[in-house]
């Protein structure tokens, strides 16, 4: 069933990481918005280098973007799911496509084992995700099966000082 890669890692393979690639990654996946400076400063080299390994590395698509880490609940969308799909075999880019246009879809992965696709969805609240499941999952022909999985509670893993596991907060004291 497997079609290939998610379209956007597709394209020449990315050139090598070395170690200073490796560590402007780490601190960018912590602050994504930290200073092209403040980056050159921490990983000793040039303003002008680390702009242009930032640059090679949003080029060659290793790093895909940057956003902003939302507490969905507080954002208004305090349904969240992980949802299970069996589908079609040879299916998946058909699926893919029109779970990308689904309101409140986070995530969409291709996975092996009793199912097929994993979703994890946001929604304002359970009807709303009654609706989202029922009435657009439900209605892909490819989709054979569904079973929803309701999240009661998630933490985000930072990568955090060190690039292992959830950052800590520093006592200022």
């Amino acid at each position: 069933m497997a079609e290939g890669g998610n379209r956007a890692e597709q394209g020449p393979p990315a050139r090598p990481l070395d170690a200073i690639d490796r560590d402007i990654l780490r601190i960018l996946q912590t602050d994504g918005r930290a200073s092209i400076r403040s980056v050159a400063e921490r990983v000793h080299v040039s303003r002008a280098n680390a702009y242009a390994r930032i640059n090679r590395l949003i080029d060659d698509r290793v790093i895909r973007g940057f956003s902003a880490r939302v507490n969905h609940e507080r954002a208004g969308q305090g349904a969240s799911a992980y949802i299970t799909l069996k589908i079609v075999q040879n299916s998946w880019r058909t699926v893919r496509e029109q779970l990308e246009a689904l309101p409140g879809a986070a995530h969409i992965a291709l996975v092996s084992g009793d199912f097929d696709v994993l979703l994890l969805v946001h929604t304002p609240d359970n009807r709303t995700l009654r609706e989202l499941v029922l009435t657009r999952l439900q209605s892909i022909p490819e989709v054979l099966s569904t079973r929803t999985l309701l999240v009661f509670e998630e933490t985000d893993l930072d990568p955090g000082p060190g690039g292992q596991g959830p950052a800590t907060e520093i006592d200022p004291l």
